[in-house]
């Protein structure tokens, strides 16, 4: 990764640009921490199910569970704020905060709204590395939810908060979520919206895919989706995301639900730190 006036070079050539002097600050240095500068690609783990799904672990184990991952290889975690209170602030100290804004259950009405539960200043007051908003494209919601959206990056960029969106086609009228035209129209907005990094569905292929991220002006980050047959399934999935050219993966269920998840988390951060010629330690 490097830096030059008003832009940040990720370690896949990808320039995001900073608009003032304020935000080049603040975003160069949480996008430095994010994407830890020597690494290949990014990887996260997402733990904000719990408004959507329920518990994903006891009260007491949230904790070691970050530590876990961190201590595997993931490059970060997104927790809702009010989570993010019940660990232990070290943790952070080599592994990213991503504190997500939106928010629904699967009890609601409409499952694909999404509304803002937090602000980014919370996110900032908890020394996050990015907030995250997301938006369902194709939703009955989908102008509310676009709105949000550009009113978070806005503000992101008065604080220099860097800005994940997790776009995805979802609703009545999507037939299928994983066309890559729909997707590439996802990942697009992300960008003409204000974000720096989008997080969004995989298209099934390498070759498709690689359309996708080559319209994208910004890093574009692969959802790990549903939980797969086999582990098999889920590294073969990661590694066609890769020779993609796909920034990184976000891999929750697949992770937090693993039956080990310091083996399954350690695989996953060696496929997409590019680490294939050693073998790396687990710590549990």
């Amino acid at each position: 990764m490097s830096g030059d006036a008003g832009f940040f070079t990720t370690g896949e050539g990808v320039r995001i640009l900073l608009s003032t002097p304020h935000e080049a600050c603040g975003k160069r240095v949480r996008l430095s921490r994010l994407t830890r500068q020597n690494k290949d690609g990014i990887f996260l783990v997402p733990m904000d199910h719990s408004i959507t799904l329920g518990p994903i672990t006891t009260a007491a184990g949230l904790e070691h569970l970050v530590a876990v991952v961190s201590a595997n290889g993931a490059d970060g975690v997104v927790l809702h704020s009010g989570r993010a209170r019940f660990v232990d602030p070290e943790l952070f100290r080599d592994l990213s905060l991503i504190v997500h804004l939106s928010a629904s259950t699967d009890q609601a009405p409409d499952t694909d709204e999404k509304v803002l539960v937090s602000a980014v200043e919370q996110a900032v007051t908890l020394g996050a590395d990015a907030a995250s908003v997301h938006v369902n494209l194709g939703s009955g919601t989908e102008s509310a939810q676009l709105a949000d959206l550009g009113r978070v990056a806005a503000r992101c960029g008065q604080w220099g908060m860097p800005l994940i969106a997790m776009i995805y086609p979802r609703g009545p009228r999507i037939e299928n979520p994983a066309d890559p035209s729909l997707v590439a129209h996802a990942a697009n907005i992300a960008a003409d919206l204000g974000a720096d990094i989008v997080k969004t569905t995989y298209t099934g292929s390498v070759d498709t895919m690689a359309e996708v991220v080559e319209t994208c002006p910004i890093p574009v980050v692969v959802a790990g989706g549903a939980r797969t047959e086999t582990e098999t399934d889920l590294y073969t999935s990661i590694e066609a995301i890769m020779r993609s050219g796909a920034a990184g993966v976000a891999v929750g269920r697949n992770v937090f639900q693993a039956r080990e998840v310091s083996r399954v988390t350690r695989r996953i951060a060696n496929i997409v730190h590019g680490i294939t010629s050693r073998e790396q330690g687990i710590a549990s």
